[in-house]
This record gives C-alpha cells, structure tokens and sequence, in this order.
C-alpha cells in the first residue's frame, strides 16, 4: 500500500543522529555491573535513585556488584518524580562533598533525569537552570562524568536519550537540557529488574513508550534511522504490552518491553516529540502528576487530531500494532490505529485525567502552556491554542469523537 513507500520529509533540513551510549542487555547481567561501570575509569560512584525503589531493596544487587569490582559507592536516594531544580542541586553537592568521581542511576525516568542535571551541575559548574535548551541560556561544552543508567522501568527511553527534563518549581515550568554531552555513557538493561513493577507502572510506562514511537514516526522531523527504531518498538509493544501486565514474572514479556522502551527513547532521543508530550510536559511542571500516566491519556485524543497529518504514517503505525489493514484504504487504516490505542489505554485500565487530580477548568491554561512547548513543532499537523483545547476537551468527553 501506498503508506509502505519511504516518505523523505523536510529534505532540505539537515538530519543528524548520535549515540553516544553503549547499550548491554540481558536477562540477569545486573551481576556484571561492577566490572562494566569499573572499565569506564571510575573508583567512587554516586548511586542516584528514589526512596520507593532503594526500601523496596531494588537496588541491593547493583551496589554488591559495584562493592565486589572494588567501587566505593554514595548513595543519593532524594529523587522525586518530575525532578526538581532543587534535588539535582542537593544531589551535585553531595556529589562534590564525597569527591565522586562517576554516577550511577538506577530506577526510572526521574532517577535518570536526575542524574543527568547533576552531571551537568558537576562538569559545568551553577545550577541546571543555567542550561535550559532555550534561546538567552548556556549551551552544553563540556561531556558530563560517567554516566550509566539501569532502568527498573520499561517506558521513559531516559537511559538512551540525550536529554534530561527537570522541573523549575517558581516557574511551574518543565524545561529541557541536552544534546549528545548529556547521555549515559553504558546503559544496563536487565529485564530481571522490571518484575517487581506493579501492573499501573506498567502500563503507564509502556504506554509512554508507545508514544515516543509513535509521535517520533510521525513528527516533521523523522528520519529513516528513527522511524526503524521506533516502528519496532511500536511492534514490540503490541506484543508484550498486555502479557507484561497481566503476569509480571513473564520474563519474555519484561524483556520485549525494556527493549520497546530502550528504541523508543533511541526514537526520540535525537529529536523531539509532538502534541502529546508538549501536553504532558507543560501539565507535569504544573500538578505533580506522573508523566506516563497523562501522556497515556491524551495519546489517543491527540492521534485522533493528528491522523490527517500523516495518514500514511498512521496507516503504517496500525500495521505495527497488529490491526490487519489489508482490505483497508489508507484513511480507514490510519483510522484504525488511533482507535487502536484507544481500545489498548482502556484495557490497561489507563485513569483519567480527571482521576489523575487534574480538573476541567484548567484546560484554558493548560491549552496556553502547551502551545509554549517547543516538542508542538514536530506535531505532524499544524496546531493553535484552540486546537490544543479541542483535544483537552476530548480528553474529558467534551466534545464528540470524530472518527
């Protein structure tokens, strides 16, 4: 069908993908950990990470690992979700304090993100709020210390991507810092890690996964490498999503969706995202929501908005998701796939926005802060203030489906 041909978008803009990080996976490697962080030149490591993962002794195994390759190890347990300023600071002065010399995040995108601004704090000096990725700041000179990023979650892509999303609290605002000198230098995917998440987590970092592919596959700025990486990753996705779910111990399922999450961050972590994540960034520096769960809610309304934009594309992302497009015209299939991940956030019992504590009278706003978001201008269809409050409102069943 006409949507299997190669759309080459935007040719006369200059492409451009790294990857800084070298990825190791497998199913129980959490025991080589030590000897593989040791051959990256570091003797005293800061092991980054939240209450919740270190009491519930998650990362037990990574610091014997670390302790038998001869590493001495700080641990910096203060993450919280949508990090703060203010926790990357407190994070680097302990850093300087014990005189690290590596850094160690274990958990998920938070952590990682976390360890990211220290790491720019520590080989740049000031706050990370110096470097937002905006016109008038800093930009990003120097490679931050070594870096390796053990994910227990299967969604954010944080241990590939080249950017950290930290929260300034005056400004309510979630900004961006990155570039190639931000990523992880080893990431360590080891499914035996992800087990333990409850079947919410689950499916709300699975979910975000999804929607780094998919916006990424669909965005202005796509580029043959990513949409591989993130076709794939919508295919595993479909695959294991609902067995990973339904049985945490499916160890094949945890390990197709740590895969999932790991492509889509590659997806994303070269350019930018769209609608949906330009919603729940700028909805996440404003209420403390976690930031899969939003984005799994607005996926569908803003594909529901979208598909006209690209309907080859989405034709496409239907086929990744396993719906049979064979009898379909290009607009039925491009169709299908938005109803597609409305039929999969309903099934993985998604909450609502408003169960989520965000109520409908902030939609005005909300629609304003999103049309800031600098991820809008990857979105596959021109958008205002208006449209964005079209699709917050579908999101709450304001207004009637259009498909």
């Amino acid at each position: 069908m006409a949507g299997m041909n190669m759309k080459f978008e935007h040719m006369t803009n200059m492409h451009t993908f790294e990857l800084p990080t070298r990825i190791k996976h497998g199913i129980g490697m959490i025991k080589n950990a030590g000897e593989e962080i040791k051959k990256l030149g570091v003797s005293k490591v800061m092991l980054v990470t939240d209450a919740g993962i270190y009491s519930a002794g998650m990362t037990k195994s990574v610091e014997q690992s670390l302790k038998e390759a001869g590493l001495e190890v700080i641990l910096f347990t203060k993450v919280e979700a949508n990090p703060p300023v203010r926790i990357v600071n407190e994070g680097t002065k302990l850093y300087h304090e014990n005189q690290c010399d590596g850094l160690v995040a274990v958990g998920g995108g938070s952590s990682m993100d976390t360890a990211k601004g220290i790491g720019v704090e520590v080989s740049h000096g000031g706050s990370v709020l110096e470097y937002e990725a905006a016109e008038g700041k800093k930009p990003l000179e120097h490679r931050i210390p070594p870096l390796t990023t053990i994910p227990t979650t299967a969604g954010t892509g944080s241990e590939v991507t080249q950017w950290a999303v930290i929260t300034d609290e005056e400004r309510q605002f979630k900004f961006n810092t990155g570039g190639p000198l931000i990523a992880a230098h080893l990431t360590l995917i080891d499914p035996e890690l992800h087990v333990s998440m409850p079947p919410h987590v689950t499916a709300m970092t699975g979910i975000d996964a999804l929607s780094h592919a998919i916006e990424c596959y669909t965005m202005k700025f796509a580029q043959p490498i990513t949409d591989a990486v993130a076709l794939l990753a919508m295919e595993y996705v479909a695959k294991y999503i609902r067995r990973a779910y339904a049985d945490g111990t499916d160890i094949e399922a945890r390990y197709g969706m740590a895969q999932a999450a790991m492509l889509a961050g590659l997806s994303y972590g070269s350019e930018s995202a769209g609608a949906a994540h330009a919603m729940a960034q700028t909805l996440g520096g404003i209420i403390n929501v976690p930031h899969g769960q939003c984005v799994s809610w607005m996926l569908g309304p803003v594909m529901e908005f979208n598909w006209k934009g690209a309907p080859e594309r989405f034709a496409r992302i239907a086929q990744a998701l396993g719906v049979d497009i064979f009898h379909m015209t290009t607009e039925e299939a491009a169709k299908a796939a938005v109803n597609e991940i409305y039929t999969l956030v309903k099934e993985l019992d998604i909450p609502s926005l408003k169960e989520q504590g965000v109520p409908e009278d902030m939609i005005p706003r909300l629609a304003e802060e999103a049309m800031k978001d600098p991820q809008t201008f990857g979105n596959p269809r021109d958008l205002t203030v208006k449209d964005y409050e079209w699709i917050y409102k579908r999101c709450y069943n304001l207004v009637p489906k259009t498909l």
